[in-house]
C-alpha cells in the first residue's frame, strides 16, 4: 500500500503554522519614505498616492510622531526645493531642504535612523540625475556634486547616505569624500540596481522630478537584464557600498534572489510608488483586501532575500504586524 504524503498536517493548527513558518516580516525591516518641501503649512497629499504627502518643516513633526508611535525606526528623505537650476545646487546647499529636515529630525526624534537620498533629479531644472550638456547626461562631471551632496547630508547629521543616480563611479567618489572629511563611519546604502521602470510615475509626481526631455534609460538599467544587475552590484560593493538596494521590487524578485545568492552584504528593496498606487486603487474599489495583499507582497520580498524594505505602506504594516495576520 502506497503511503499518502500529507503536508497538510502542518497546516491544521495556527500555532503549528507559526512554528514552521519559514520567513517572517518584522517592523525593524521597514523604512518609511518622507517627502520634505520648502515652504510652510504644507501637508499636500500626492493624488496618485493616497495617504502620502509632501510636508514642510513645520508640518513634518506631526508625521514624525506617527512614525514614532508606529514603531518604525528608519526613514528615507527626499527633498522638494522651491527653486531648481541646471546644476541642482539645492541638493548640496548646506541649508537645503533635506539638510534642514535632517537637523530637525535629529533634534526632535534622535532615535530615528535617517537615510538621505543622494541625487540631483529633484533639484535640476531639466529633471535628470546629473549635469547635462548637449542633451547628454555627463557622468564624470556629476560625481563631485553627488559627493558634495552626500557630505552636506553627513554634516547635517544623516546616519546613512543613499545615492540613487546610477552614475558610474559615484560610490567610490562619495566614499572618498566622506572619508577625507572624517565621516568614515557613515554607511553608503547604494541604489546599485535601479531599473528604468514605469513603476516610478507617482514618485515623479510627488517629487516633481520627471525629466524635461528624453528619459533615464541611458543610465538606469534596462528591465530585461538580470545578469547586468550582478555586475552593477559587484562594482558598487567593490567601491565601498555597505548596503545595496534593488528598485523596483515586485517585478524583479528573481533579481533579488540572484543578488542574495551572490553577495553577502545587506540587501534592501524599494517597494516603489507605482506598486503602492496599484494596491491603493484596487483596494479603494473593493477589488482586493489591502492588508492581506500588502503583507503577502512584502513577505514575498523577504522570502526572495531582502533584509530591508523601503515602503510607503510602512506605518500601516507596523500596525498590522502588531495585531498579527
Amino acid at each position: 500500500m502506497t503511503m499518502v504524503k500529507r503536508p497538510r498536517r502542518l497546516r491544521e493548527n495556527a500555532v503549528l503554522r507559526r512554528m514552521v513558518q519559514e520567513h517572517e516580516l518584522h517592523i525593524t525591516d521597514l523604512v518609511y519614505p518622507l517627502f520634505v518641501a520648502e515652504g510652510s503649512g504644507l501637508r499636500r497629499e500626492v493624488p496618485s498616492m493616497p495617504g502620502i504627502c509632501n510636508y514642510s518643516l513645520d508640518t513634518l513633526p506631526e508625521e514624525l510622531e506617527r512614525v514614532s508611535r508606529a514603531g518604525v525606526e528608519a526613514v528615507i528623505l527626499f527633498g522638494i526645493p522651491a527653486h531648481k537650476d541646471e546644476k541642482g545646487s539645492g541638493a548640496y546647499d548646506e541649508n537645503g531642504i533635506v539638510q534642514q529636515a535632517v537637523r530637525l529630525i535629529k533634534q526632535q526624534y534622535p532615535q530615528l535612523l535617517v537615510i538621505t537620498d543622494v541625487c540631483l533629479c529633484e533639484y535640476t531644472s531639466h529633471g535628470h540625475c546629473g549635469l547635462v550638456q548637449g542633451g547628454r547626461v555627463l557622468n564624470d562631471n556629476t560625481l563631485p556634486l553627488l559627493a558634495r551632496t552626500a557630505l552636506s547630508h553627513a554634516w547635517a547629521g544623516a546616519d546613512v547616505v543613499a545615492p540613487s543616480d546610477m552614475m558610474d563611479g559615484r560610490v567610490a567618489a562619495i566614499r572618498a569624500k566622506l572619508d577625507s572629511e572624517g565621516y568614515q563611519h557613515i554607511p553608503i546604502m547604494s541604489y546599485a540596481v535601479k531599473y528604468a521602470s514605469a513603476y516610478y510615475g507617482p514618485f515623479r509626481e510627488a517629487a516633481g522630478s520627471a525629466p524635461q526631455f528624453g528619459d533615464r534609460r541611458s543610465y538606469q538599467m534596462d528591465p530585461p537584464n538580470g545578469r547586468e544587475a550582478l555586475r552593477e552590484a559587484a562594482l558598487d560593493i567593490e567601491e565601498g557600498a555597505d548596503i545595496i538596494i534593488l528598485k523596483p521590487a515586485l517585478a524583479y524578485l528573481d533579481v533579488v534572489r540572484q543578488l542574495r545568492d551572490n553577495f553577502p552584504v545587506p540587501l534592501a528593496v524599494y517597494n516603489v510608488s507605482g506598486e503602492y498606487a496599484m494596491v491603493k486603487a484596487a483596494a479603494a474599489r473593493g477589488w482586493l483586501d489591502e492588508r492581506r495583499v500588502v503583507l503577502e507582497t512584502l513577505t514575498g520580498m523577504k522570502r526572495a532575500g531582502a533584509d530591508i524594505i523601503i515602503t510607503y505602506h510602512a506605518l500601516d504594516v507596523a500596525g498590522w504586524l502588531k495585531e498579527g495576520w
